[in-house]
């Protein structure tokens, strides 16, 4: 039996160890933005996607939305200036109160507040505001029917550290630290790995969420987590080829032999999606807003890739292709 190296060994043993994650960042300056034309001063005064968003208040939808920008009503402290002086027109009459309401939950990091107002389509407009407090996240299972299906592993990146968890070693660990984050952004979590976490681990999670298989599907990129990652050029070096049915195989395989080396060779996948969906993100984030007159500049910055710290064994790759899949 090939055992794995060390420094290997010690990879997966640090990313699946109990180390304390940062907790939420502080609350953020709620002082008056005031906008003028040229609209190059909305880059100066705010990177808010947020406070140059109406649709999130009653009666306003993005029909009416695009319209008050188009009449250079592109913030929060416009809208309230213009409804002042129009005073009696309905909802906006109360522009003053929504704007001071929305301006508190978004200085007291209340992502869900924005979630359940925002059209389904534009709850991406809340990733740039609330991105320090985001977990990507992705789950391996065992591929069973409902009845027998279980977690099998979890990766978890927030743009700084890459936390994984292990069926039989710490996965319990991610109920409690799943707790410290506001925001999750997957990739057809909303079908599979939201529902799932919730059933096993009994938990309630962070309603504030991005699925980009929805906001990347409403721009045109389907084919599923690998093809959009092929339309913007990411790759996956020796990970290439394999999907979630391979996933299991290779939990079958780590059952079965207990080597170190497969589970790593696991790991080393479903991390590879986390890190993904990071750069997919921002992408996506970037395109939604190349549609708004001011979008481009409240672009994000697209980060350029995190190296996967993790390393998957060729020769187990090789081995499980050979056995399931040459002789058809």
């Amino acid at each position: 039996m090939k055992k794995m190296s060390p420094a290997a060994s010690d990879r997966v043993r640090t990313l699946s160890g109990a180390r304390p994650i940062a907790a939420a960042p502080g609350s953020r300056p709620s002082g008056s933005l005031r906008v003028k034309s040229p609209m190059e001063d909305i880059a100066s005064q705010s990177r808010s996607i947020l406070e140059h968003t109406f649709c999130h208040f009653p009666g306003i939808g993005l029909k009416t939305e695009r319209h008050l920008w188009e009449r250079g009503l592109s913030t929060w402290e416009d809208l309230v200036e213009w409804a002042a002086k129009a005073a009696g027109h309905g909802q906006l009459s109360r522009a003053a109160a929504l704007v001071e309401e929305s301006r508190e939950q978004l200085c007291a990091g209340n992502a869900e507040y924005f979630f359940e107002r925002l059209p389904t389509g534009q709850q991406w407009r809340a990733f740039s505001d609330f991105k320090e407090r985001v977990a990507y996240l992705d789950i391996e299972t065992t591929g069973l029917t409902p009845q027998y299906d279980y977690i099998t592993t979890i990766a978890l990146y927030d743009g700084r550290d890459i936390r994984v968890y292990v069926h039989g070693r710490n996965l319990e660990q991610f109920a409690s630290d799943i707790r410290r984050y506001g925001l999750l952004v997957t990739y057809n979590g909303k079908c599979f790995d939201l529902p799932v976490i919730e059933r096993q681990f009994d938990i309630r999670l962070p309603k504030a969420h991005i699925d980009l298989r929805y906001v990347l599907g409403s721009l045109g990129f389907k084919g599923g987590l690998k093809g959009c990652e092929k339309r913007f050029g990411l790759g996956r070096n020796e990970l290439e080829g394999l999907d979630g049915y391979f996933a299991v195989l290779l939990w079958s395989e780590f059952r079965r032999t207990r080597r170190e080396e497969v589970l790593e060779t696991l790991l080393a996948y479903n991390v590879a999606d986390v890190l993904s969906l990071e750069t997919l993100m921002a992408h996506a984030v970037n395109l939604h807003l190349a549609q708004m007159p001011f979008g481009n500049l409240l672009a994000v910055d697209v980060p350029s890739g995190r190296a996967n710290p993790l390393t998957p064994d060729g020769a187990v790759i090789e081995s499980i292709r050979r056995r399931y899949f040459y002789h058809r």
